[in-house]
């Protein structure tokens, strides 16, 4: 097999086998973008105004849909509308966590009815490989696609070593679905996995909470993720179009030099 390191985004897309990973390096590939812009606002308006406003630079965008005070059906029919515009995927960051039937039944039913409108989501392990179960019977066959989450990006996580061994072992007996990881880096030499990385920013650094920040090189070159996951450094910017602009070029121009080496 050719090493991952020198296959392009759509020469990944043969690799992969679940179909919401095949679509996102299909974009990643069209629009010459590897973000993920992460736009945490309570108002549904002003969701919608940001995935418009940046959705011609990424490819995909992440929500959190507990976060909006006015959440409605309507919200998800105009912001898969924008998303059909602009060609991105919609990620809801939902971290389910409880046994597959309960983590079923919330991704399914519920005020959000996540399946019915988002592309992908993420579930932790602790629950076992019944959490994987129980959410493929309700996301694959509308071609969803799962993220673990392996690693994170905060300060004291629980998420590292034996943890992150037990996802990578679970997503490679779930290929059908799992289509990647949440993650501080590339966790496996498998070209159908998509790896993305929260906290990402032009400088690093830590906020009051424990986030830790990465830079897009450090991410992309270094640790060999595939996606940058931007929030604050974008929605928080005096002008969130051009920056958006400046972490698409940075991201894709360090994945080309990742390719060259």
């Amino acid at each position: 097999m050719i090493a991952e390191k020198a296959l392009t985004y759509e020469e990944r897309i043969e690799h992969a086998v679940n179909p919401a990973a095949k679509k996102l390096f299909a974009i990643m590939g069209e629009k010459q973008s590897n973000l993920c812009f992460n736009p945490d606002v309570t108002k549904a308006a002003d969701l919608l105004k940001f995935a418009d406003e940046i959705g011609p630079f990424i490819c995909l965008l992440k929500t959190h849909v507990d976060l909006l005070e006015d959440f409605s059906y309507e919200f998800t029919q105009d912001l898969l509308s924008i998303a059909k515009k602009h060609n991105f995927m919609i990620f809801e960051d939902r971290k389910f966590a409880d046994i597959g039937t309960i983590s079923g039944k919330q991704y399914k039913h519920g005020i959000y009815k996540i399946s019915d409108w988002s592309d992908i989501t993420n579930a932790h392990i602790v629950p076992g490989p019944g959490i994987i179960e129980g959410l493929k019977q309700v996301g694959l066959p509308k071609e969803r696609g799962l993220l673990l989450l392996a690693e994170m990006s905060s300060s004291g996580t629980m998420a590292k070593g034996e943890y992150t061994k037990t996802a990578v072992a679970l997503a490679k007996e779930h290929k059908d679905f799992v289509m990647g990881f949440i993650s501080m880096g590339k966790l496996t030499d498998d070209p159908g996995f998509i790896h993305m990385t929260p906290g990402v920013k032009k400088q690093k650094g830590t906020d009051a909470l424990g986030q830790q920040y990465k830079t897009v090189e450090s991410v992309i070159l270094e640790n060999g993720s595939d996606i940058i996951i931007v929030g604050r450094g974008i929605y928080a910017a005096e002008d969130p179009k051009k920056e958006a602009a400046d972490y698409q070029s940075l991201g894709y121009n360090a994945y080309l030099r990742r390719l060259e080496n």
